[in-house]
């Protein structure tokens, strides 16, 4: 069991398409970091308009924390010229690119040939965000599952991660990702995860990553921090999914990538870990789960 239950850790209570691009040709974004440890935010919506006409200065405060990477990601394909453009501007910028559940039958489907084709870009680095929404969107519950499954054969093409998003269909999701891995590997985050333990084991003995957003920083969200503890720390990411969900101290507000450190430190608390240990393990994992990255880095 992956989830094994850890005396010093169970119960811890926290406080709370292109060619390829020359890296020279973009924009440092890039300041003196006053923060010791680098981390990555790996998962963000820089195109969504709460970030209009800031983004160099959004990602200028993000340096300063140390956040030296983030992942932004296109949720329809119709936005996809203009995400890719964020990236292609900006260095510290990567992006994914799917058919968000809620999204599903409102929208254009992205297609296999679709990923197969953005994959090729150089900072195309993630497959999603894809999954299972049931809390909203229930009624297309049957064409979610059809559009997740068609992404996952496209993270096992092009051998980049798949990116989760599920709420409220813990069961559906567990079944449909462990007969796809059967079927055939590929690898995965479970983004933003808020899910219940039975998922969470599920993820983690398919060999998947969760990601810790702000919401693990809520005060009342100890059930979901004893889930993160009992987790190996190897496979756990940071993200902010800004503009939403700020951890405190800025509940409430815009969220944006600069606070992930704030997550990260509430991680290094339920690992019981100092922040820069916790920060440079979790910047392993995200090399690990996104080899071109850390590729592209190097």
């Amino acid at each position: 069991d992956m989830l094994r239950n850890s005396a010093n850790r169970a119960r811890r209570t926290v406080c709370c398409t292109s060619q390829p691009l020359d890296p020279s040709s973009q924009t440092p974004d890039t300041c003196r970091m006053t923060d010791a440890a680098r981390i990555t935010d790996s998962h963000c919506h820089l195109d969504f308009p709460q970030f209009d006409g800031e983004l160099g200065e959004l990602i200028a405060r993000a340096a300063t924390r140390g956040v030296h990477r983030m992942v932004t990601i296109c949720t329809q394909l119709e936005n996809e010229p203009r995400v890719r453009a964020i990236a292609e501007a900006h260095a510290p910028v990567f992006y994914a690119a799917g058919t968000h559940p809620m999204s599903v039958g409102k929208v254009e489907e992205i297609s296999l040939d679709d990923l197969t084709r953005l994959a090729a870009h150089p900072k195309f680095v993630g497959i999603g965000e894809t999954g299972l929404d049931y809390h909203y969107t229930a009624e297309t519950a049957t064409a979610q599952q059809e559009s997740l499954r068609l992404h996952i054969e496209a993270a096992r093409r092009t051998g980049l991660p798949l990116i989760i998003h599920a709420r409220d269909a813990d069961d559906d999701m567990a079944r449909i990702l462990s007969a796809e891995h059967r079927a055939a590997p590929y690898t995965c985050v479970m983004h933003c995860f808020s899910s219940g333990k039975a998922l969470a084991e599920t993820a983690l003995e398919l060999g998947f990553y969760l990601s810790m957003s702000g919401i693990a920083a809520f005060p009342k969200s100890q059930e979901l921090r004893d889930i993160f503890a009992a987790a190996p720390v190897n496979r756990i990411l940071v993200e902010t999914d800004a503009p939403y969900l700020a951890p405190p101290p800025n509940r409430g507000k815009r969220n944006e990538p600069s606070f992930v450190a704030d997550t990260a430190r509430v991680g290094a608390e339920i690992f019981g870990l100092p922040y820069e240990e916790f920060a440079a393990r979790t910047e392993i994992n995200f090399n690990t789960l996104f080899p071109k990255v850390a590729a592209w880095a190097s």
